[in-house]
């Protein structure tokens, strides 16, 4: 994979985390049991994040250690594969605690390794 392919993939973990927390305005963890198309879409972002950042090449990866790479590609499995069994009070606290954080990272990173322009 080339440097564009890890911007592209960074690009979509930070498209899409920043759209679950902005899903997450007014919304409550009660909200979380009560709506299913809103925990369903939830937990589709945060798949997302974690199959774009398997894709993250070892080398980029290295280069922003306070991302956590393992433990997004570790969520991402544990949802598809465990979908029966998803924790709501883990998610919840994933969304609203680690997710911001990840977020800024995220953007970090991004204008780190913008591609050049025409």
């Amino acid at each position: 994979m080339s440097q564009h392919d890890d911007y592209v993939n960074l690009r979509h973990m930070l498209d899409h985390a920043t759209e679950a927390v902005a899903l997450l305005q007014g919304i409550t963890r009660a909200d979380l049991d009560k709506d299913r198309v809103l925990s369903l879409a939830l937990v589709r972002l945060l798949e997302i994040v974690g199959e774009a950042a398997n894709r993250v090449t070892a080398a980029t990866q290295s280069e922003y250690p306070l991302i956590p790479w393992r433990q997004l590609i570790g969520l991402r499995n544990r949802l598809i594969h465990g979908y029966d069994a998803v924790d709501m009070d883990i998610l919840w606290t994933i969304l609203t605690v680690d997710l911001p954080a990840l977020v800024q990272q995220l953007e970090r990173a991004i204008t780190q390794q913008r591609p050049p322009g025409p």
